[in-house]
């Protein structure tokens, strides 16, 4: 009996994380123009390193561990729309 429960919990979280990145795929309209999917991962690359830091900080409060220091992400001055269906 333990074993089916663990496994219906298994495909429940990865259908959830499957339908919520679908699900931010369609609300954040990054199937649209190549504008709009730029302005967004322009603003995720600002964003996501600041909530991880936070996150890993309210980690180390609750728990009292001691994460060690990330690198700081590469920046990539790389634009795919001057690459694309280029000649």
């Amino acid at each position: 009996m333990v074993p089916r429960v663990w496994s219906l919990m298994r495909f429940l979280i990865k259908g959830s994380v499957a339908g919520g990145a679908v699900y931010l795929v369609y609300d954040q309209e990054l199937l649209g123009s190549s504008d709009k999917s730029q302005a967004v991962l322009q603003k995720a690359e600002e964003v996501v390193p600041n909530a991880v830091y936070q996150f890993s900080q309210y980690v180390c409060e609750q728990t009292g561990l001691k994460l060690p220091q990330l690198p700081a992400p590469p920046k990539f001055n790389f634009h795919i729309r001057d690459s694309w269906n280029s000649e």
